[in-house]
């Protein structure tokens, strides 16, 4: 069954803000991608020529390149993998370069280099001597945080996410955008970073395949786009009534490689992440100074008009800050050790004692607050953390009212985020919108959460199976963790489901267990899927479990050591199929021509 998809294009008017053009389109690229595509359509003729594959314009078969998730093991993976494609001959074949999680991290600083396909060797080993080198300055990172916490409307664990951890690993801020890359890679593989939408997954009543390119982002399925420069401003009926600035490649991949683990690992390293940064020196530093410098402003602005007598102004200096910052900082550091030492199992009793009278003392007895744990502990199985998270939102409440500084102030926003559990926040753009193509659910909500697209399925494979790319290779990259083969049965099932052409998936008992490294599926008026899983018994031999084990996805950030040689195995799978990649290259090819000469015939 052929689906047609509709694709509502919102255009905005940089002139008129508030004025907008919808667009329904049937099975229509975007005009940008379709003059890209054109192009790289060029590219891979001469290069299929170049390897003795004969083809004529229209018979360029639409190659996609997928990377999976898996944190850095991904970003070194498909760094490794996209060098051996390189040398083989081959990574001009690619139309698309796809990505999730810690793949859309190598992608990054990749689309850095205008046409870095055309000097890869240069540009990984610039890549490889940062991801090598120091992590970015505490400082610095303050900074970047500063600016995430004021130039949005809204703040979320994503801004904290790409600060405190994904700069870890990449050790850079990249604050360039991606709508500055339009015209830089038109000899590159047209890059997609994929995400979901995090109520659509969890009503699981619409789309929650979401991808963002240079040119638009939106709903893969659905075919609902807007301009990316405007994804995140806010709408209502189609028309954007508030803009918001871009946001940039760090908070991208943040965007993007967030499940770096399951929700407990996340929520410790979070944690001690919060604790880690709030009770640095440098931190508590800064803070002091904002202190001091809001006294002195106030303290110059009291003596200038004249208008309070003197011992109030000498009590002034006296009050503004140190005991209530020390004290109210005290009582947000307990409360962070406080979710750590829940979801450590730990008695949290002792936290939750020295908040209540730290909290009692600023408010001169007057704040109460809810009820203690113990009268909850019928209330379910795992009374602390209902009670953790009311407790967290009670104390930020209370802490901000009582102090100005913005370091202060972003850490409560982060505790509320963290309580609240709120990843990705953004303005919908199809709020308020009526359009029968579009399913109502996206319609009704002023905002939507988008988050990494490992947590649904951990490869890109929606983002290129919309029908109008018309795809007829996909190769698959696979960096999981657990099983190598769950991304493309995943994929398999939910296609079969949706109706979306797709091959059928059959994985035999013995390569669960001993995984190969290349596999085929294919199927009837469906694209070819190639398989490659990371570590297997070819590049790795009886050592498998061992590389898993050394290249787990939640740990600290790799070695000079570890990522040269994930570098080369991962670039084993390439380097060693390099003949059986031509082949099905060649296989869908061929097909595309004998599927031109039958409809020739039909016709005829």
């Amino acid at each position: 069954m052929i689906k047609i998809y509709l694709t509502l294009v919102l255009q905005m008017s940089a002139s008129k803000p508030k004025e907008s053009i919808s667009r329904i389109l049937k099975n229509v690229l975007n005009k940008s991608e379709q003059e890209f595509v054109a192009g790289r359509r060029n590219t891979v003729l001469q290069t299929l020529n170049k390897l003795k594959i004969q083809c004529s314009q229209k018979e360029v078969p639409n190659i996609a390149l997928l990377g999976s998730g898996g944190g850095q093991r991904a970003m070194v993976g498909l760094l490794g993998s996209l060098v051996q494609l390189d040398k083989a001959g081959l990574l001009d074949c690619i139309l698309y370069l796809s990505g999730v999680s810690g793949s859309t991290w190598c992608m990054a600083s990749l689309y850095k280099e205008p046409n870095w396909s055309t000097k890869l060797e240069t540009v990984k080993d610039k890549i490889i001597e940062r991801i090598r080198g120091p992590e970015v300055s505490l400082t610095d990172a303050m900074a970047k945080l500063k600016k995430y916490y004021y130039g949005k409307d809204l703040f979320s664990l994503t801004d904290v996410w790409a600060v405190m951890v994904v700069m870890s690993y990449v050790k850079e801020i990249d604050e360039h955008t991606l709508t500055e890359q339009r015209k830089q890679h038109n000899k590159d593989p047209f890059p997609i970073y994929a995400v979901i939408d995090k109520q659509s997954k969890q009503s699981n009543d619409g789309d929650p395949w979401f991808e963002i390119n240079p040119y638009e982002a939106g709903y893969s399925l659905s075919g609902v786009f807007v301009d990316t420069g405007d994804f995140g401003s806010q709408f209502h009926k189609g028309s954007k009534i508030k803009h918001q600035d871009e946001f940039d490649m760090l908070y991208l991949q943040a965007l993007c490689g967030s499940a770096l683990g399951d929700e407990v690992d996340i929520k410790k390293t979070m944690w001690q992440k919060i604790k880690a940064f709030f009770q640095n020196e440098t931190t508590l530093e800064a803070m002091r100074e904002e202190e001091r410098e809001r006294t002195d402003k106030a303290m110059r602005k009291e003596k200038k008009t004249e208008a309070i007598e003197a011992d109030t102004i000498s009590d002034a200096s006296d009050d503004p800050i140190s005991p209530p910052l020390d004290e109210c900082h005290r009582a947000f550091m307990d409360l962070v050790n406080m979710n750590l030492s829940v979801l450590n199992g730990e008695n949290p009793s002792g936290f939750d004692k020295s908040i209540r009278t730290n909290l009692n003392d600023l408010s001169g007895g007057k704040r109460p607050l809810i009820s203690t744990m113990e009268t909850l502990e019928t209330a379910d199985i795992r009374p602390e953390k209902q009670y953790i998270n009311r407790f967290t939102m009670e104390v930020c409440e209370y802490l901000s009212s009582q102090i100005q500084n913005w370091l202060f102030d972003a850490g409560i926003s982060i505790c509320k985020c963290m309580a609240q559990w709120i990843w990705g926040r953004k303005y919908n753009f199809l709020h308020n919108m009526t359009d029968e193509g579009v399913k109502s659910t996206l319609l009704q909500s002023e905002t939507r959460d988008y988050i990494d697209a490992g947590v649904l399925l951990n490869s890109p494979y929606f983002s290129v199976l919309r029908e109008d790319r018309d795809i007829d290779l996909i190769i698959s990259l696979d960096f999981s963790e657990g099983d190598p083969f769950m991304t493309v049965k995943d994929a398999a099932e939910t296609c079969k489901k949706l109706k979306i052409p797709f091959p059928e998936v059959n994985i035999t008992s013995e390569d669960k267990k001993k995984p190969k490294d290349f596999y085929v599926f294919k199927g009837q008026n469906t694209p070819t899927v190639i398989h490659i899983p990371l570590f297997n018994v070819v590049n790795c031999g009886d050592e498998v479990e061992d590389w898993r084990k050394k290249y787990r996805t939640f740990q600290g950030a790799y070695s000079a050591e570890m990522i040269a040689d994930l570098m080369d195995v991962a670039g084993k799978n390439i380097s060693n199929n390099r003949e059986k990649l031509k082949e099905q290259i060649r296989a869908v090819t061929e097909e595309k021509r004998f599927g031109r000469f039958k409809t020739f015939l039909n016709e005829d």
